[in-house]
């Protein structure tokens, strides 16, 4: 299924509210930047995620799954700090 541009962007930030108090328990938090041609994200993560030594981590493992599940046809979650 092919999704609208809006879709993509509705259903990314449905992954990011489902992340986002697992990163506010531990004083951080998550911003989508822009979703580049339907298969790029950039998000920013803030406050103690920045200098968070497993932010690379959690951004693959957590953040990337819980948005491939959202919208399979994402190939790539980058930081943008």
């Amino acid at each position: 299924m092919i999704m609208t541009s809006e879709e993509i962007k509705t259903n990314v930030q449905k992954a990011l509210d489902e992340i986002r108090p697992f990163l506010q328990s531990d004083g951080g938090d998550i911003s989508l930047i822009s979703i580049d041609n339907g298969s790029s994200v950039k998000v920013k993560l803030e406050g103690n995620c920045i200098g968070c030594s497993v932010n690379q981590m959690t951004l693959k493992s957590g953040v990337e799954m819980t948005i491939k599940k959202y919208v399979p046809q994402i190939e790539e979650v980058i930081n943008v700090s």
